[in-house]
Order: C-alpha cells, then structure tokens, then sequence
C-alpha cells in the first residue's frame, strides 16, 4: 500500500506523522520503506539517526523528487508498506505522488494559515482523481492545542466540512513535546515513553490500515 503524507503548507507536522507511522509499522514487524520526497530532508535524515541504533527495528528509505509516480509503483511490488513524504507545497512530486497513492493525508494545524490553502489542494485532488480515480484522501488535524478551552478543533471540523474532497479523520494528532525529542534519536513516540502520544499514532495507524 502506498500512503503519501502531503500538503500545500509546510510546518504541519507532515514529515514528524510520517515517520512515526513508519516507526509504528516497523515496530509491528512490517516490511516498510520510507519516500523522501521532500528536498528539506527531514525524513531522510531521521532514517539516517534510526540506522545507528541497531535495537530499532529497520526502516528502509530513499529520497525521490521530480515525477516519483514510476519509483512509487515499483516499491509496492517491493515492500509491503510505501510511506512517502511529499513537500508541503504545491510540487511535481505531490502531483505526481498522488497518481500512484492509494491514500493522500493531509495533515494541517488548524489555524487560518493552513485552511486557506485547502481550496487549491482540493483542486489537485480533483484534477489527481482523473488518473487515479481510486485514490482516498483524508484530512489529519496536527499539532492541536490540548487545552480545552481553545475551540480551534471544532471550528476547523466546520471548515473542512466544505471541501468534500478531504474526508477528515476523527483521529488527532496533538501539540506535543515529545513528537520533538523523538525525531532526532529516529525514534517514534511508540518507542518513547508518553501513552498519550503513542496512544494517538495507534489510533491513526488503525484508521489508516
């Protein structure tokens, strides 16, 4: 299956929920390979930091840019699980990404900033769904404040609600330090010591697979 995290934004935590699912399914003893599709390279180089601590569980990666759509075919016939991390802008390789993907997450904050971009994304799902009409696509809210008082979760539900291309998850991804302190030890917060945030990757990683 290939899962391609992507995004018109950068900042949203995309890179951060891909490797921690990729974390999560290595964990779980699956055959996984991560895309770096993005020339920032976060994902790269926490493959990189994971690679020298020998107890982690293996997670293959190769960084791929421009048209990705032949390389992501040819490692699902390959890999059991393709996660790819595609750059958060409106780039050729999340255009093309998206003609091979099985599943499109978008991750965004809910913040103004990230919502004001999901009109035009939803137009390159659109125009994606010409080549790929089987492709599920699925919004993710990251980084969400955990105090209660603040109401930015409901009144991004509401937003999304208008853009019925993006089929938002009930799954959340929270503002929370530890996602932080595991990236450069490539490690995911399954592999740390904080339920909550393990407790929310699981429950993304049953949405999703």
């Amino acid at each position: 299956m290939i899962v391609m995290f992507g995004s018109r934004k950068g900042g949203c935590g995309k890179s951060t929920t891909a490797v921690n699912v990729c974390a999560a399914l290595a964990r779980q003893g699956k055959d996984v390979v991560l895309v770096d599709a993005d020339r920032q390279s976060t994902s790269a180089k926490w493959v990189a930091d994971r690679d020298e601590n020998p107890d982690l569980p293996k997670v293959h990666c190769i960084q791929k840019y421009d048209n990705i759509r032949d390389t992501l075919i040819d490692l699902n016939n390959r890999y059991e699980h393709v996660i790819v991390d595609a750059a958060g802008k409106d780039s050729r390789e999340l255009r093309t990404g998206m003609t091979a993907a099985h599943k499109l997450i978008v991750p965004f904050k809910p913040s103004n900033a990230d919502l004001d971009t999901l009109a035009d994304l939803e137009k390159i799902i659109i125009e994606a769904r010409d080549f790929n009409p089987g492709l599920e696509v699925h919004g993710l809210m990251t980084m969400v404040p955990t105090n209660p008082v603040i109401r930015e979760r409901e009144e991004a539900r509401e937003y999304l609600s208008d853009f019925p291309e993006i089929a938002l998850l009930g799954e959340v991804i929270c503002e929370r330090k530890v996602y932080r302190d595991a990236l450069p030890e490539g490690r995911g917060v399954v592999e740390m010591d904080n339920p909550k945030a393990a407790s929310e990757i699981n429950a993304l990683m049953q949405r999703i697979f």
